[in-house]
């Protein structure tokens, strides 16, 4: 069973055909190739777009959806994932998981019979990068290799996400944190290994050097979801706030996104929230597209 638990556990060639049926989808988006499929959402953190946009996107596939939660689910009473995992998968057809642990996701979808999708997890956020490479192919061009991603901020499941992706797509990556808050070691090197020596990815914590001549720039809430607010790491990553005046040292035409929910005036100046370069709305809109372009291929290579 082909699962999407991150974004390595797909070769980049199947990477790239999503991508390109993303930008497909999103111009003609209502089908019935999920006619009479079922997709769970099993939730263990709260969402948004992210909830909104797999609901939304596998209706327009003609397909219906069940959402789980922990309160409303016999998990809340102590049913193993174990158990679960292997009855919902007599139910349905796909599951997307959004949990904390990231051993959680793995343990179901080693018990699952059924495409286990990564709707996020403590340590990764595969379906956000999908939308996020296809809007830089959008704006960009498909020459990904010669561009410059700069993350800002915690190194958190996104500083990892994009890790893996500048390993997949050659892309150079700079993350810009402080040292205590730095991406994950295990991810970092599991990632440049998948990359076969091809990645340029340095971690830093001179902001400045990231943003120098960089294409994009990227962050995310200093705070994740489920973390204790933290008033000394808040004040550690306060000089990674993506200002103007690291923006000034990005190419004349870099382009600004941020997965949301954004905290504006705490990792990203407003000024740069509401700028001209910032493509949050339509990095947004993306996660529908894409993720209809992932559960298809799910579909197709299980199926």
């Amino acid at each position: 069973m082909k699962h999407f638990l991150r974004l390595s556990d797909l070769s980049k060639t199947e990477l790239d055909e999503i991508i390109e049926r993303a930008i497909g989808i999103k111009k003609d988006r209502i089908s019935d190739k999920m006619r009479g499929k079922t997709l769970g959402l099993l939730f263990e953190k709260p969402s948004t777009r992210t909830r909104v946009s797999f609901e939304t996107g596998f209706y327009q596939l003609g397909g219906n959806c069940v959402v789980l939660t922990p309160q409303t689910s016999q998990l809340s009473r102590g049913e193993t994932l174990e158990d679960t995992a292997k009855v919902l998968s007599r139910y349905l057809d796909m599951i997307a998981i959004r949990t904390f642990a990231h051993k959680r996701i793995e343990q179901f979808a080693q018990n699952a019979s059924i495409p286990v999708i990564n709707a996020l997890t403590d340590i990764t956020h595969p379906c956000q990068l999908l939308a996020d490479i296809m809007t830089l192919v959008e704006k960009k061009g498909e020459d990904l290799e010669s561009m410059k991603v700069a993350y800002f901020g915690d190194g958190n499941n996104m500083a990892n996400s994009w890790i893996e992706a500048a390993c997949i797509f050659g892309f150079s990556l700079c993350v810009a944190t402080p040292s205590d808050f730095a991406p994950n070691a295990a991810i970092l090197y599991q990632a440049i290994e998948h990359s076969d020596g091809k990645s340029n990815i340095e971690i830093t914590d001179n902001p400045k050097k990231a943003a120098k001549d960089a294409d994009l720039l990227y962050t995310d809430v200093w705070e994740s979801m489920g973390q204790k607010e933290d008033s000394e790491k808040l004040l550690d990553l306060k000089r990674f706030q993506v200002t103007d005046e690291l923006a000034s040292l990005a190419k004349p035409d870099f382009l600004f996104m941020h997965c949301l929910p954004a905290h504006i005036g705490m990792e990203v100046a407003e000024s740069v929230y509401r700028g001209s370069h910032s493509v949050i709305y339509q990095e947004a809109e993306n996660r529908l597209h894409a993720q209809k372009a992932l559960m298809l291929k799910l579909m197709e290579l299980n199926y």
